[in-house]
């Protein structure tokens, strides 16, 4: 049996596997566990291998490209027209299958562990500032039915809130002062898991010759010149 093609449909824990031969006939339907995966590829002449690009297709392909197959990545909704009917793991596989052999597909990258890295490090850090922004209102909310008004701004609660509670004259209670005291020691252990991001993103940038090239360009930081080499993984067909 040769295989000149297979479409994978990836989930956590059983991938359905559709093989076509040179012809295009199906050779091969399969479902195989995680811990199996590899082992199968390692059996196998090198083929063309196409996958969704989602969560963790970056990784299985990396693994499956260094055992010497051809990994291709399809963004979902360019999968999503092949599938003939309802959708499951065997449909899906089938339509990746097809899709990848199309002479006008357009693939996704794939991403080194290095872009995998600097992407996760925005994605937290973004996550972080979310959950800043929540915080610091939420605080200027409950203050706000104590009589205090805080003006918007990280920095005046940052700066104000420190002394409300030292101030004994406003009205809060001993449980409310406890209560803004441990939410101001909660803003600051997010501020400096947030500044740890940074200091990371800043290493990244300093190391990279790309990043030093896009900062160029008038407007691009440090920020803005890690977030593009992230995502060009993304941006990038071939």
């Amino acid at each position: 049996m040769k295989i000149a093609t297979l479409g994978i449909d990836l989930a956590k824990r059983v991938f359905q596997i559709h093989g076509l031969d040179e012809r295009g006939k199906i050779v091969l339907r399969k479902r195989l566990s995680r811990n199996k995966l590899l082992n199968f590829f390692n059996t196998l002449s090198p083929c063309l291998v196409g996958m969704e690009s989602c969560g963790g297709a970056h990784y299985w392909a990396r693994k499956i490209r260094d055992l010497g197959h051809d990994v291709k990545l399809i963004s979902p909704q360019f999968v999503k027209p092949f599938v003939k009917s309802n959708k499951n793991d065997y449909n899906d596989a089938e339509a990746i299958c097809e899709a990848i052999v199309r002479p006008s597909m357009r693939f996704v990258s794939i991403k080194s562990v290095e872009h995998q890295d600097i992407q996760a490090l925005h994605r937290v850090r973004e996550r972080l500032i979310k959950e800043r922004t929540a915080l610091v209102n939420q605080i200027r909310g409950l203050l706000s039915e104590y009589g205090i008004i805080l003006p918007i701004g990280i920095q005046n609660v940052r700066k104000s809130l420190p002394l409300i509670l030292d101030n004994t004259e406003n009205e809060l209670t001993p449980i409310s002062r406890e209560l803004f005291a441990e939410l101001f020691t909660e803003l600051r252990s997010i501020e400096e898991k947030i500044a740890k991001c940074h200091r990371h993103i800043e290493r990244v940038f300093l190391n990279n010759p790309v990043c030093h090239k896009l900062a160029e360009v008038e407007g691009v930081g440090t920020l803005t010149a890690t977030a593009l080499i992230a995502a060009i993984m993304i941006l990038f067909f071939y």
